[in-house]
């Protein structure tokens, strides 16, 4: 288990409060994983799951509210797909890290708005706008991920304590608590914003520190190599 965990670990930075525990399961799941299910099929899964939590929401708008607990699955089926593909690759020891990371960060965009698409079907009047204002705080989460990758060479998916494992289980709660108690989802997704807005400027602070001490030793380098090349050249 200890090996397997060191290889699915080897290219991410884990911070989120759930990380071991998590990191365990996959650990023991890609072990299991059927020899013809590949990462791509896996990341299929993972979008399959957000179509379905998506769906939920336009089923809990035209039919009925009750329908809105299939999310759970449709988050559960997203976690397994999207869990599991890159770290399948790195197990099978057929990493494509470029086309991985490509490809993962655009298939969770892409679900991300459908989600955001179906919250806004099902919500009213101005509590649509907590769906919008979602997608775009956690698309900001993402470009953060990516810029903090180019600058400091280390790829983490996670804001602080708070990774994509803990925004599924947040955004599961919050749709329980609405199939019970109609119209809490408007203040609960109103205050998950909020969240995300705070989350989102600590990350961006540290990020701007990062690039800051990077742009600094870039020049200390380039400094030290002028000197040479003066010494070399007296």
């Amino acid at each position: 288990m200890n090996k397997t965990l060191k290889i699915i670990a080897k290219d991410r930075q884990r911070t989120n409060v759930l990380r071991n525990g998590e990191q365990k399961t996959i650990a023991y799941l890609v072990q299991r994983v059927p020899t013809w299910l590949t990462s791509d099929g896996l990341t299929s899964i993972g979008f399959f799951g957000n179509i379905l939590v998506a769906s939920t929401f336009i089923l809990g708008a035209f039919v009925n509210r009750y329908w809105l607990l299939l999310s759970l699955l449709g988050f559960i089926i997203n976690w397994v797909g999207d869990s599991l593909d890159g770290r399948l690759a790195y197990y099978r020891n057929k990493p494509r890290r470029w086309y991985g990371f490509s490809l993962d960060i655009t298939v969770d965009w892409i679900g991300t708005i459908l989600i955001g698409l179906g919250y806004t079907i099902y919500a009213q009047g101005i509590w649509k706008y907590a769906g919008f204002l979602f997608v775009v705080l956690y698309g900001w989460e993402m470009i953060t991920a990516q810029l903090r990758y180019k600058i400091g060479g280390q790829y983490s998916i996670d804001s602080g304590i708070f990774g994509p494992t803990e925004v599924r289980l947040l955004l599961g709660t919050i749709i329980t608590v609405e199939v019970f108690i109609p119209g809490a989802i408007h203040y609960l997704a109103s205050v998950a914003c909020v969240f995300l807005v705070i989350s989102n400027l600590i990350e961006a602070r540290k990020l701007l520190k990062l690039a800051n001490e990077t742009d600094a030793q870039d020049r200390k380098a380039k400094e030290e190599e002028l000197r040479s090349r003066q010494r070399e050249n007296a």
